[in-house]
């Protein structure tokens, strides 16, 4: 069985999320975002993927909206009002309260004030959100009998959520937009640890390691205090939540401390109700704010003000939020065209802009000209200051969540192809998890996890619970020159008990899956137990042997004790990570087992090898099938002659 995910949105590329996933039969919608770079049919993602009959109901078992940003959200009256899906619709209690706020802002920018084609209306966006299901933070919710989702914290905006979803065996998580750090006004990213067969992360920041926040946040002030000191009026065009909110706190608060009195303003409308949404869902910001709350609110700006359009050309020096973030349209572009020609103002960029937004060209150079449409240019002599406050995580929070889930599969969507090709082969390389970089319309197929039942025999259940211990000496100091005079062998007795049982699992027919001990299968098949083993006799010159008037040879017993001590100092350095076990009369390292040979004729010792003599000897080995390779090895190492022999008897006089 498999997870198939088809990205309809976000593929190689920032803007209208969307990613319909297959999980053993079920079919969700993770996000219904538009498109803000483009006004043509690339807006949407292409719905007629999901059904060839146009179908969406039946092609669907839910959607699930991450957070209120346009980008996840903007294509949902469509397909829901225009398209005629009526399943269920999760999002957050937050991501319900703001999206309808969105939506009919970008109504009104679109529609009445640039004339384009209605794609929506008001009453459609009532009649969406109605169909939408709110959710707790870690509420898991039934869909239906098989499908389960569940909302964790994302950061990012008020609201936002991560995804987990699971069908049988099979679970995944969707991150939506997600920040692993904290800031002013929100928490960082917070998620159990699940076992996931596929994560499905963004990958905005794919390979940007931000600095530190407190040293943007002096820079920004400084560029802003800066402009407006010297006369000049400061566009900070940013979306209605979320950045707005965490920039204004800064600066209210700078304003305060140094006693400016230079105005500081929102565009009318938006941003005034999200600052009555923020102080109403007081409880998803972060935990410094609801600490103090009760005594301070920061949402009540003291020196924040109401913009009117009329007050474009007044004179003097000013701060202004104005949206949209990238400067796609709206009041932020109708602003900069009257502010872009002066030399004394500042476009403060702090985010993230996607390719086709004035923001973006902004970003891309020194513009000295931007044109709008065919028939627009507008001459850019104001300074352009680019600050990263996005609420998005960077490369180091990505992988610092994809090493904390360890799912067995990832996909990165919402990014820059280039920068996304980079971020997978990091994870392929340092976590070695298998991951994918989907285009737009592109399908990715990944295993997923199925369980079977087992019963389990009572022989095996007592063979899981009786200790298995694994008795090894080891040395204390590898690479000691052991049998010299005054030193002894120094070992230790390693004791290890890994409750790790062998089983077979036996299907009969369309009986249940049994798992039995190893001994019950001869008994089932009426047949003996069969065991192959390997020998191979092998001749030694560990040691040499000298004799003085003084000193006797020295005896057979102590010569094969002294031969089994050497023969275990050499195993122990060369194997160090197999398991090496001294029974005394023999040495065993895994299924190995050396013995020192004492028959004259031995059926396992090739004809034509050494005879005995001072010093030599031939060692039996023994072996199962799975250790053959070393089982040669340990052959080799035995009959390669060793530098420096060890002495036994008395030394030369």
């Amino acid at each position: 069985m498999a997870i198939d995910c088809l990205v309809l949105g976000a593929g190689q590329e920032v803007g209208k999320s969307c990613a319909v996933v297959t999980i053993n039969g079920k079919r969700i919608m993770f996000d219904c975002g538009m498109h803000m770079g483009h006004l043509d049919h690339r807006r949407y993602p292409d719905f007629s993927l999901i059904s060839s009959s146009d179908d969406s109901n039946g092609a669907l078992d839910c959607v699930i909206i991450t957070h209120f940003h346009l980008d996840h959200v903007g294509a949902l009256p469509y397909f829901t009002e225009v398209r005629g899906y009526g399943g269920p619709i999760y999002m957050t209690y937050p991501t319900k309260a703001l999206s309808p706020l969105m939506l009919e802002d970008y109504r009104k920018v679109m529609v009445e004030r640039r004339g384009e084609e209605e794609q929506f209306t008001s009453d459609h966006i009532a009649n969406c959100m109605k169909k939408v299901i709110a959710v707790d933070l870690k509420q898991t919710i039934q869909v239906d009998k098989d499908l389960q989702i569940r909302a964790y914290y994302a950061g990012h905006v008020l609201g936002a959520a991560m995804f987990y979803a699971k069908v049988g065996d099979t679970a995944l998580v969707y991150t939506g937009d997600y920040n692993m750090t904290p800031d002013r006004h929100l928490g960082a990213a917070q998620i159990d640890r699940l076992q996931l067969d596929l994560l499905i992360t963004e990958s905005t920041y794919a390979t940007t390691v931000r600095d530190s926040k407190y040293a943007r946040e002096r820079e920004f002030i400084q560029a802003v205090h800066k402009c407006v000191t010297g006369g000049g009026k400061v566009l900070i065009p940013t979306f209605a939540l979320g950045r707005a909110q965490e920039l204004c706190i800064l600066l209210d608060d700078y304003w305060e401390r140094m006693s400016i009195k230079v105005p500081i303003y929102f565009a009318a409308g938006l941003t005034i109700q999200a600052n009555m949404y923020y102080k109403m869902l007081i409880n998803w910001t972060s935990q410094k704010i609801k600490e103090t709350y009760a005594t301070h609110n920061p949402f009540n700006f003291k020196n924040v003000h109401k913009f009117e359009r009329s007050m474009i050309n007044d004179p003097g020096p000013c701060v202004l939020f104005a949206t949209p973030g990238m400067i796609s349209g709206g009041f932020s572009l109708e602003v900069f065209k009257h502010w872009a020609p002066s030399e004394k103002n500042l476009i403060m960029l702090p985010g993230y802009c996607v390719a086709g937004t004035v923001g973006h060209k902004l970003m891309s150079g020194k513009a000295t000209s931007v044109d709008l449409d065919k028939d627009t240019r507008i001459d850019v002599r104001c300074k352009i200051h680019q600050l990263s406050f996005s609420p998005h995580t960077d490369s180091k929070g990505i992988m610092d969540l994809v090493r904390f889930l360890s799912p067995k599969h990832v996909i990165l969507v919402h990014g820059e192809k280039p920068k996304m090709a980079s971020l997978k082969a990091k994870i392929e390389s340092e976590l070695k998890i298998p991951s994918y970089v989907p285009c737009n319309n592109e399908t990715v197929s990944v295993p997923s996890t199925h369980y079977l039942k087992a019963d389990a025999s009572s022989a095996f259940l007592r063979a899981c619970s009786s200790p298995n211990f694994e008795f090894s000496k080891r040395h204390r100091e590898e690479g000691e020159n052991l049998g010299s005079e005054g030193t002894e062998l120094n070992s230790r007795l390693q004791v290890n008990d890994e409750r790790v049982n062998h089983g077979i699992l036996i299907l009969e027919g369309t009986k249940k899956v049994k798992l039995m001990h190893q001994d019950e299968l001869p008994l089932l098949l009426g047949k003996e137990k069969h065991v192959i083993e390997y020998a191979y006799c092998s001749y030694t010159r560990l040691i040499e042997v000298e004799k003085n008037e003084d000193t006797s040879v020295t005896s057979a017993t102590e010569m094969r004790s002294n031969l089994l001590r050497v023969l275990l100092s050499r195993l122990s350095r060369e194997h160090q990570e197999e398991t090496i076990q001294d029974f005394g009369e023999y040495i065993q390292v895994n299924s190995v087992q050396i013995r020192v040979c004492d028959k004259d004729s031995c059926p396992y010792r090739i004809k034509g090898s050494h005879e005995n003599g001072p010093g030599s000897a031939f060692l039996c080995l023994s072996w199962s099938a799975g250790d053959e390779e070393l089982a040669w090895n340990i052959i080799a190492s035995i009959e390669t002659p060793q530098p420096g022999h060890l002495l036994l008897g008395s030394e030369r006089q």
